[in-house]
């Protein structure tokens, strides 16, 4: 039996080529049944990889491929500080799992530097439950090997990552490259220190794509990144490295003189037991006053919004003097919500919504929230559910198994004030917005493999414009577009061309491209934001965005709120000013009459 233990995927962003359920099923059909992810720096797919290995019967082992800064993370200095080792690391247990969250959150927040980069005293910090492997030619210990050709320099080197680690918890690793011209040397020299050192040796390839035949789709991604075309001279290529995933058979072949490299990697296998909490929610701790619950807290909040919207007396029998539909409605939400155990998240959402409202900062609600009629008695929506005969159910009922999920709209010049408050409420370290991946959809990627091969962009721009776009939040993919598109297929068949391009395109088509934010998401944690997810800066900002798009988030257990910033909102806000400044009228833009005959005429012309 054999793992693969030094794995990329698209998530090694530009870098690498498999997608996540192509990399495992791959996995499975070669008849392994583990696998490791250790994508470049970051953990951007590991939720994803997880869940997809447990559904098809593969035991995951999570990890990163770390840049190690040489004179420490936070040093930055040009042509010095740009040349990080590498070192790859897997989570043995849950432990080990936070502490990758915690080094590679570092790596991004303070230690960026080209390179998302720790040090040798984080490592020692951040070391529990934590297996450490060499790398490739780029690790410390081979690029010693390469440089000083004095195996007893290494050793030190070696027993300094021994001590970091604990002896049963560091591996030296070999790796099956004969077209590198220096890795028959790393090899030999990595064994020989093995032995020595009484150190284990295991057996990994470095796989940045599945197959042989994706070498050339794998370097086009790699020209995308860099900028460059295939036929530059003075350009990464990586075309001559064999970096596919092996099979278990090559893989015994190559190393057939020392079997014991594959075998060892199954005892790192045996040691990885990790077990990744998901689907519980955990809220942020909100403040209550002493001898109260929160289920308490909301019904109170709830009544008191029935007794003040309805104009009731507090002093009379509530249910007396309500509508009896108006009270059974307000006894269901309460005792559904309360039920799932979601009071903490109204009373929360209620409060940074209410301190917009005594702020002045225009703020609605949208979706299915607004059939809730407990939010709007605790002044999360701003009208009466009851009124339209919006349902309840839509957006919460006993069998939902997700979170409710309430959309906030703010004016987008406040936006990042809000978050801002709410930032300084709950914590700078448990509060982010949510990353999201940007992928090369099938335009995209036939005008990306068209430049890279050095071919006029007016045919990529030709191809591109025969693909259909797509429908209704589907996305056209190239398969489905040789289909249906009559003259795209009759170019693909009869130029050889245009079927390079498109059989390239096809294969980068979906990959991650950039990271990005979320345009509403964030997260409020109750603890450590890493704790849960890492987090990394925004590219060129100062913002802090998870590392973990909105899918994942939740499925560890944040609660994920949107705050969506409208110009619209703006607008009104801003119009109303004018108002009152040339005609001095107050305009209540929450309450103005929804039965104007003179504004329906406009709307219903088009003057708009």
């Amino acid at each position: 039996m054999f793992s693969h233990l030094h794995t990329h995927s698209h998530y090694s962003l530009l870098d690498g080529l498999p997608k996540i359920n192509d990399l495992v099923e791959y996995v499975k059909s070669l008849g392994m049944d583990s696998l490791a992810l250790t994508d470049h720096g970051a953990m951007y797919g590991v939720i994803e990889f997880y869940k997809t290995c447990q559904k098809e019967g593969i035991k995951p082992i999570v990890g990163v491929e770390v840049y190690i800064a040489r004179h420490g993370h936070k040093q930055k200095r040009a042509k010095i500080d740009d040349k990080p080792w590498h070192l790859v690391l897997l989570a043995k247990d849950l432990e080990g799992y936070k502490n990758l969250m915690k080094l590679t959150s570092i790596a991004y927040v303070s230690g960026f530097y080209y390179k998302p980069r720790v040090d040798k005293e984080l490592l020692k910090q951040y070391n529990k439950g934590l297996i450490a492997m060499t790398a490739c030619l780029a690790g410390e210990v081979p690029r010693s090997i390469m440089e000083h050709n004095d195996l007893n320099k290494t050793a030190e080197v070696v027993k300094e990552y021994q001590e970091i680690f604990g002896k049963e918890n560091f591996y030296l690793e070999i790796q099956p490259h004969p077209e590198i011209p220096q890795q028959e040397g790393v090899n030999k020299g990595i064994l020989e220190l093995g032995r020595n050192l009484n150190i284990p040796v295991i057996a990994t390839c470095d796989s940045h794509y599945l197959r042989p035949d994706d070498s050339e789709a794998q370097d086009v991604l790699v020209c995308i990144q860099t900028g460059k075309i295939l036929s530059d001279e003075k350009r990464l290529d990586m075309s001559d490295i064999a970096s596919y995933l092996r099979t278990p058979a090559e893989m015994a072949e190559f190393f057939a003189d020392t079997p014991r490299v594959l075998e060892t990697t199954q005892e790192i296998v045996e040691k990885c037991s990790l077990e990744i909490p998901l689907g519980k929610a955990f809220f942020p701790t909100y403040e209550i006053p002493p001898g109260k619950t929160h289920d308490q807290m909301l019904r109170e909040l709830a009544y008191q919004g029935l007794i003040k919207k309805y104009n009731l007396n507090p002093e009379k029998e509530i249910k007396e003097q309500v509508d009896k539909k108006v009270y059974d409605r307000l006894e269901y939400e309460l005792e559904v919500i309360l039920n799932k155990g979601y009071a903490v998240y109204f009373l929360i959402v209620q409060e940074f919504i209410n301190w917009m409202r005594r702020r002045n900062i225009p703020t609605t609600t949208r979706g299915s929230a607004a059939g809730c009629l407990v939010s709007y008695l605790i002044g999360i929506n701003n009208f009466n559910p009851l009124i339209y005969n919006l349902p309840f159910e839509r957006f919460l009922n006993p069998y939902r198994p997700s979170l409710p999920d309430i959309d906030v709209d703010i004016a987008d010049s406040a936006r990042d004030r809000v978050i801002e408050y709410v930032k300084q409420k709950y914590g700078e370290d448990k509060v982010a917005q949510i990353c999201t991946f940007g992928t090369m959809a099938a335009r995209g990627a036939v005008r990306d493999v068209t430049r890279v091969l050095g071919l006029p962009y007016t045919l990529g721009d030709e191809l591109a414009k025969m693909i259909p776009l797509g429908k209704q939040g589907f996305p056209m993919f190239i398969s489905k577009a040789l289909e249906e598109v009559g003259e795209l297929k009759e170019k693909y068949d009869n130029d050889p061309q245009v079927k390079r391009i498109l059989d390239l395109a096809q294969k980068i088509e979906g990959s991650a491209r950039q990271i990005s934010t979320h345009a509403a998401g964030v997260v409020i944690a109750p603890t450590d934001l890493t704790d849960f997810t890492p987090v990394q800066k925004e590219k060129n900002g100062e913002k802090l965005i998870t590392q973990y798009e909105m899918h994942a988030v939740e499925d560890v257990g944040l609660v994920k709120m949107d705050f969506l910033g409208l110009r619209n909102l703006s607008t009104l806000a801003e119009a109303a000013k004018i108002i009152k400044a040339t005609k001095d009228l107050n305009i209540d833009i929450e309450n103005i009459p929804l039965d104007d005959a003179k504004t329906y005429k406009l709307l219903s012309d088009g003057r708009t």
